[in-house]
């Protein structure tokens, strides 16, 4: 369902959040049913208060602008997964964008 102008409206929600958190957007890929975000943030920002700001307000405006969502019983489901990496930013960033492109 993230496709066409869902995944545009979705992609603009999550650059609008990044830029009034101070977040750094190093890398997005949107899948048709799920997302790969990297980013650089300041270490008091925890990664589970950016997850549920970015499905708050996602989930929010895609259902007010897309009413076929609201058939749904959630946007979003209450999984995500967070990691710091002993590897190259580089390296995670082409292990992102390979992602779009299978």
């Amino acid at each position: 369902m993230l496709v066409g102008e869902v995944k545009d409206k979705l992609e603009g929600v999550i650059r609008e959040v990044a830029q009034e958190r101070g977040i750094e957007i190093l890398t997005l890929e949107i899948q048709p049913d799920h997302l790969y975000l990297f980013v650089s943030s300041r270490p008091q920002l925890s990664a589970y208060k950016l997850v549920k700001t970015l499905k708050g307000r996602s989930s929010s405006y895609l259902r007010w602008e897309f009413p076929s969502l609201l058939n749904l019983p959630s946007l979003w489901t209450n999984n995500f997964f967070v990691s710091t990496a002993d590897v190259s930013p580089e390296t995670i960033r082409k292990y992102i964008e390979v992602q779009g492109k299978e």
